[in-house]
């Protein structure tokens, strides 16, 4: 499997490991160009959604070399699912990266009720869909990034000791989201791509109440897309305008947030969320 990945995506290795709380993760490794970790140790940015995020990402690293726009040196790190769980990473994704008690939103059951309808979905993918958003479990997740996955990351390709990332996008963004008023101490910078947030109910919005006016130093980038907040997808609409709120009141206490508008969908916003978080986040 290593050898096939050296072979799609330059520098980068993968291995598959197991979290503390008994679940199985692929992870992909890639390297900047001629990383020499003796000489210029790099920090680390995760990276989530790793079967969908990887051959979207992982071939930015190519970046850190393009004299019209510096960047920082990083490793990437890209956290999925292995094996036949990789086939269900769609799902999945509800368990990890939702934040435990979030409610879930009348729109995303008529989404999957649109699924069916439309034959992208069988009836039983959509109810053990929202079956993981019942249990979800963000801060087990969180954990395993910060305490399984993060040390053996630093012991094996020699990482700088600070200065690591946090990238994700939809549900992904929304972990972002709740990994920053977690105040995790790993990450300097997050970014949050198009945020999950779909219900004025949102956990992060609770957090973020709860916190008053004693918001995390750590520095976070987030982007939406204009035709998410101009489409006629209820979801989708949904999710851009709560970003928007959330994004309003963090700045409103004078918090630690850039932000963009992106002019893609949904689906096609990662990569440009992603290189808008590498620009104004790790530029030199």
């Amino acid at each position: 499997m290593s050898t096939m990945w050296q072979g799609c995506l330059a520098h980068t290795d993968y291995f598959e490991t197991r979290s503390s709380g008994g679940h199985d993760y692929g992870v992909w490794v890639t390297t900047p160009p001629g990383y020499d970790p003796a000489a210029a140790p790099a920090p680390v940015v995760y990276v989530l959604d790793g079967n969908w995020a990887v051959g979207l990402t992982a071939p930015l690293i190519i970046t850190q070399l393009d004299p019209m726009q510096a960047l920082q040196p990083y490793i990437q790190v890209s956290v999925g699912y292995a094996g036949e769980e990789a086939e269900h990473w769609e799902r999945l994704r509800n368990r990890d990266l939702v934040p435990p008690g979030e409610p879930i939103a009348q729109e995303y059951i008529d989404a999957t009720e649109m699924g069916i309808a439309t034959g992208t979905m069988t009836r039983e993918q959509a109810d053990a869909y929202l079956a993981e958003l019942s249990d979800s479990r963000g801060d087990a997740f969180l954990a395993f990034l910060t305490d399984d996955l993060h040390p053996r990351i630093a012991r094996d390709y020699g990482t700088a000791p600070s200065g690591h990332g946090l990238f994700g996008y939809s549900y992904g963004g929304l972990f972002s989201l709740y990994a920053w008023l977690s105040d995790s101490t790993l990450f300097e910078t997050i970014g949050a791509g198009s945020p999950g947030i779909v219900g004025e109910d949102s956990q992060v919005f609770t957090r973020l109440r709860a916190m008053g006016d004693t918001l995390p130093a750590t520095r976070l980038h987030l982007t939406f897309n204009d035709r998410e907040l101009l489409g006629g997808i209820p979801v989708y609409q949904n999710l851009a305008r709560n970003t928007a709120t959330f994004l309003h009141r963090l700045t409103a206490h004078n918090a630690p947030v850039t932000s963009a508008l992106l002019h893609e969908t949904h689906v096609t916003g990662l990569q440009a969320s992603f290189l808008s978080y590498l620009r104004t986040c790790r530029a030199r």
